[in-house]
């Protein structure tokens, strides 16, 4: 009876030494056919190599590491673009040069001075002789650098020559691709002070031309709108010190609030009476500059290089790129600015004038009307803009018209207009602001 009990029980419990066994030979069943159990043809979960899943981070960190290799591989593309048309450009050009050379006798002028080690009496054209003469064709001359111990005998004679012990430096304010630019005090006022990296004249054979080109241009400059030459210490390379007077704000700040370039707005937009003054300003300050002789061209006109005072008075400055023109002459150095502003003759290293900087005013004035930075509605690169420029007529997007901004928006697009002979001067361009403040507002 007991026994049969236990059985039972064993039986009723599903537990026995034959369910036992059978349980065993279950389990190795199971194990033998995996996870399909006993489906035939199904792997078992011993044949299975099982690939643990890759960490999220890691897919994410590969991701960003492909996308910055594809940027990568972008602008090398377009920077081979803009180097083959550049040079394609340069090689038409030497071929107009030397069309022109054989055309005028100039060929002839060079191998006969080598051949005889000298010039020849009667192979001079008229034009060589007279200074004042004008040349058949539009000239191209060779840039003239500033001689350092001219610039430093008028600082004596002048009284803007500054003793490095003169100045009580606080903290560091900027920094550019040759320069710190540091705050600090001098004879008790709040200057500004650029230190030319000592590096900069070890590694450019013509860096004291560069640092003496630039305070030429700034100690000849005596306008309300047109940054102050307090003075400088002239001993380069370890003391090429630029002091100025000292201004915080930027117009970039002002218009767009401090960092970097972004599409949301970070500071409300100023009233548009204030924008047009500024706009006013920063052309009269231009059209002091064009209106010296030999006329100043800045060549690098953009919002960080024009300051602010403590009554929002406009002040031109960074005069690191500018260059001296005479009325019938143009430039031909290569590109020097700021790709968004700068004009499409200079990025095709064309021959230009003074024309350059109206093109970069048109840009700046337009930013002043929207409130957006240049090309802001397009994902391009610098150097992606700088090609659109110039191939595909590309220009920042105007303004919403609803007919209040008629004359505002003509002027900017002749401006900005690619034929640098249709742009108008700045002394237009200040005459049809002011006749503009008067009416729009």
């Amino acid at each position: 009876m007991m026994n049969h009990q236990k059985k039972k029980g064993g039986a009723l419990f599903g537990w026995s030494p034959q369910s036992s066994s059978a349980k065993k030979a279950t389990a190795t069943t199971t194990t033998t056919t995996g996870c399909c159990r006993g489906i035939h043809g199904c792997s078992s979960l011993e044949a299975i190599n099982v690939v643990p899943p890759m960490n999220q981070n890691s897919t994410s960190k590969l991701e960003l590491q492909v996308a910055e290799l594809e940027k990568e591989v972008l602008k090398e593309k377009e920077l081979r673009a803009v180097y083959k048309k550049r040079m394609e450009r340069a090689q038409d050009y030497l071929r107009y040069c030397l069309q022109v050379a054989q055309d005028n006798g100039f060929l002839d002028l060079i191998h006969n001075y080598n051949n005889n080690m000298g010039p020849q009496p009667g192979l001079l054209s008229p034009n060589i002789l007279t200074p004042n003469a004008s040349p058949r064709l539009p000239t191209t001359p060779l840039y003239q650098p500033s001689d350092l111990a001219s610039v430093i005998d008028q600082a004596h004679l002048n009284g803007w020559c500054i003793h490095p012990e003169e100045i009580e430096f606080e903290e560091k304010i900027g920094q550019g691709s040759t320069a710190h630019i540091y705050k600090g005090t001098w004879h008790g006022l709040d200057v500004a002070i650029k230190c030319i990296y000592p590096d900069f004249f070890e590694s450019n054979e013509n860096g004291i031309s560069f640092f003496a080109q630039e305070l030429d241009t700034l100690c000849r400059q005596r306008h309300r709108y047109v940054l102050q030459l307090m003075g400088a210490c002239l001993d380069p390379p370890n003391h090429a010190w630029v002091v100025t007077e000292f201004l915080s704000t930027t117009l970039k700040e002002w218009l767009h609030g401090p960092g970097n370039r972004r599409s949301e707005r970070m500071i409300p937009l100023p009233l548009l009476k204030e924008r047009l003054d500024r706009a006013l300003e920063i052309s009269q300050a231009m059209q002091y500059l064009h209106g010296q002789k030999p006329k100043v061209i800045h060549r690098d006109l953009k919002p960080s290089n024009i300051f602010l005072d403590d009554a929002m008075h406009v002040r031109v400055a960074d005069f690191g790129h500018a260059r001296f023109l005479s009325d019938e002459e143009k430039a031909l150095t290569g590109e020097t600015g700021t790709y968004v502003y700068m004009a499409p003759e200079v990025i095709q290293c064309e021959p230009y004038n003074e024309k350059c900087d109206v093109y970069s005013f048109g840009i700046i004035l337009n930013e002043l009307l929207t409130g957006n930075y240049p090309y802001i509605e397009t994902d391009y690169g610098p150097t992606k803009i700088a090609m659109e420029v110039v191939e595909a007529n590309l220009r920042p997007r105007l303004p919403d018209d609803d007919g209040q901004f008629r004359e505002l928006i003509e002027l900017i697009c002749l401006s900005w207009d690619a034929d640098a002979s249709a742009r108008p001067s700045f002394a237009t361009i200040t005459y049809s602001l002011k006749d503009l403040q008067n009416r729009i507002l």
